[in-house]
């Protein structure tokens, strides 16, 4: 690997992330300028903004005929979003959890995360599938605006809109003019993240999807580690969880739906994709409604915990690829002693907090 490469793909990923940040910024303005609510604006365009890089590097790779950089980078940054994002943002401060995640959004997260190895399982995502998965998105869209519109609150409406969405032919001009650099900016740094990533995986002799699920997947998930990370640091803890939340499910659904449209022969799902990578990406977000269950919050506790098992992740996924000695002697440890101890826990954790609420519902 020459040291050209390896600048290419942290350009690509610097750019990646200015062209995220400042299509979010035109596109949160100019809503807000139409007098669309704050709510929807964070739920839908700034949710979604922060997973443009994911987008952008998915899609580039799928019309490309890269199929396993397209699905690793989904599946390894719905990982990385709740593993290692949760992780150091619960470390930070302990994190609030909205009841609307743990009783809509999470569930549609899991059940998202199972359609992908349902779909999977006959060895590929064709477009039919993706058709299935953007619609899906649209759907999820559709029903968080009306929700919205019931809880609006036309003074913060009005607030925010003062402050954010400045209206004029000057304000829309220059608002465009950051949407239009945005997507510049993330087709270009997708193309060279893409470019380099691929000539990594050649020279270490790995796999393009274990680059997906680690390089790219961390790479692109900057924008929502730098969202939560902030959120937390500022107070606004539902926000930090709401963002990982929304990405994930946003991954699924439009990344990888579109990437399955414009793949020429739809995204191949390999053997190890599916006996490994996907069931733990569907164990991580079945894993969520017990930890979120705990009195509605992520205790620092619980963070260090999402930090433990994704370096064991990362650490099987680099014994794996380079066949360490090491690796058997991993796995038993990870089948027979860790994962048997993680699910008698979230058992008991469930277990409790149901019987708690029964109680509780009961006195009432």
């Amino acid at each position: 690997m020459t040291i050209s490469v390896a600048l290419f793909l942290i350009f690509g990923l610097v750019i990646m992330i200015w062209g995220a940040e400042l299509l979010v910024r035109g596109a949160s303005r100019i809503a807000t300028a139409a007098g669309i609510s704050p709510l929807v604006v964070g739920l839908t365009i700034v949710a979604f903004g922060t997973s443009s890089p994911e987008l952008a590097v998915s899609v580039m790779s799928a019309f490309k005929g890269q199929a396993d950089l397209a699905l690793g980078n989904v599946v390894g940054s719905s990982i990385f979003n709740i593993l290692f994002i949760l992780g150091i943002s619960a470390l930070i401060v302990p994190l609030i959890v909205a009841q609307q995640l743990v009783r809509f959004d999470v569930p549609v997260m899991i059940g998202v995360s199972l359609l992908t190895l349902l779909m999977g399982m006959d060895g590929a995502i064709g477009r039919l599938d993706g058709v299935i998965l953007f619609s899906g998105v649209i759907a999820y869209t559709v029903f968080l605006v009306r929700q919205s519109r019931r809880e609006c609150d036309t003074v913060v409406v009005s607030e925010y809109a003062t402050e954010y969405g400045q209206k004029g032919a000057t304000a829309l001009l220059k608002n465009l003019g950051f949407i239009v650099l945005g997507l510049a900016g993330l087709m270009l740094g997708s193309k060279w993240l893409v470019s380099s990533a691929v000539t990594i995986a050649e020279s270490l002799g790995v796999s393009e999807l274990v680059i997906g699920l680690t390089i790219v997947a961390a790479g692109t998930s900057m924008p929502e580690v730098a969202t939560s990370v902030v959120a937390a640091i500022k107070g606004e803890r539902d926000i930090a969880v709401g963002n990982v939340v929304g990405s994930n499910i946003f991954n699924i659904l439009c990344v990888l739906g579109l990437s399955s449209i414009v793949a020429p022969a739809g995204i191949d799902v390999s053997n190890a994709a599916l006996s490994f990578d996907i069931p733990v990406m569907i164990a991580v977000a079945v894993a969520c409604l017990p930890i979120f269950f705990t009195d509605y919050r992520i205790s620092r506790l619980n963070g260090a915990a999402f930090l433990f098992f994704y370096v064991a992740y990362l650490v099987y996924l680099i014994f794996t690829a380079t066949k360490h000695e090491a690796l058997g002697t991993l796995r038993t440890a990870m089948i027979y002693f860790i994962l048997p101890i993680t699910a008698l826990t979230l058992i008991v954790v469930t277990v409790r907090e149901f019987s708690k609420e029964r109680g509780l519902s009961g006195r009432e």
